[in-house]
C-alpha cells in the first residue's frame, strides 16, 4: 500500500515538473518574441527619424515633386500611428512606407545634383542600413513567432498552452504583392 502512495506521489511530482517546464518554455518564447518585436520598433523609430531629413534634402532639389514628398510623409505618419501590438496593421503600414521611400530614391535619378549631394548620399546610406536592420529584425521576430507558435500547437504542450491562455502570434509579412516582385533598376 505504501508503494502505491509513493508511485502516485512520484507521478504527480513528474506531472507538476512537466507543466512547470512547459510553462517556463512558453514564457521564454513569449518574452523572446516580445523582444524581437521591440527590436523592430527600435529600427522603425530610426527610420522615422531619418525620413524628415531625407525629405528636406530632396525638397531643395525637387520643388515640383511635392506629391511624392507628401506621400512619403503621409506614409510615415500612418506607420507611426499604428498600434505597436497590431502586427498585421503595422506590417501593412510599413510596407506602404517602404513603397513611398522607393519613389524618393527614384526621384534622385531625375536630379543628378541631388544624386551627388553629400547629405542625400549619407541619408540614403543610413536609410539603406536601417532597412537592412529592419529586415534582420523581422526575420528574428518571425523566427521567434515560429518557435512560439510551434510550442503552442504541438502535443502535449498545446493542452497546457490553451489552459494558460497562450495565443498564436502573427508573422510580420509582406501584404502587397507588388512588394514581392523584383525591383527593376535602370540607369
Amino acid at each position: 500500500m505504501q508503494y502505491i502512495i509513493w508511485i502516485i506521489l512520484a507521478v504527480i511530482v513528474i506531472a507538476v515538473l512537466y507543466v512547470i517546464g512547459v510553462y517556463n518554455g512558453l514564457i521564454r518564447l513569449k518574452n523572446r518574441t516580445d523582444e524581437a518585436w521591440s527590436d523592430i520598433d527600435v529600427q522603425l523609430k530610426r527610420r522615422y527619424d531619418l525620413i524628415p531629413n531625407l525629405v528636406n534634402t530632396v525638397k531643395g532639389y525637387a520643388e515640383h515633386e511635392k506629391d511624392t514628398l507628401e506621400r512619403v510623409i503621409n506614409a510615415r505618419n500612418r506607420a507611426m500611428s499604428v498600434s505597436g501590438d497590431d502586427s498585421k496593421a503595422k506590417s501593412e503600414a510599413e510596407n506602404q512606407l517602404t513603397g513611398a521611400l522607393k519613389s524618393i530614391f527614384a526621384l534622385s535619378e531625375s536630379y543628378p545634383d541631388l544624386k551627388a549631394n553629400q547629405n542625400f548620399l549619407e541619408l540614403q546610406r543610413e536609410l539603406s542600413d536601417t532597412e537592412n536592420k529592419i529586415q534582420a529584425a523581422r526575420r528574428f521576430y518571425n523566427g521567434n513567432v515560429r518557435d512560439l507558435n510551434t510550442k503552442i500547437q504541438i502535443f502535449p504542450s498545446n493542452i497546457i498552452a490553451n489552459m494558460l491562455g497562450f495565443k498564436n502570434r502573427e508573422f510580420f509579412e509582406v501584404e502587397n504583392e507588388e512588394e514581392r516582385k523584383n525591383v527593376d533598376v535602370s540607369f
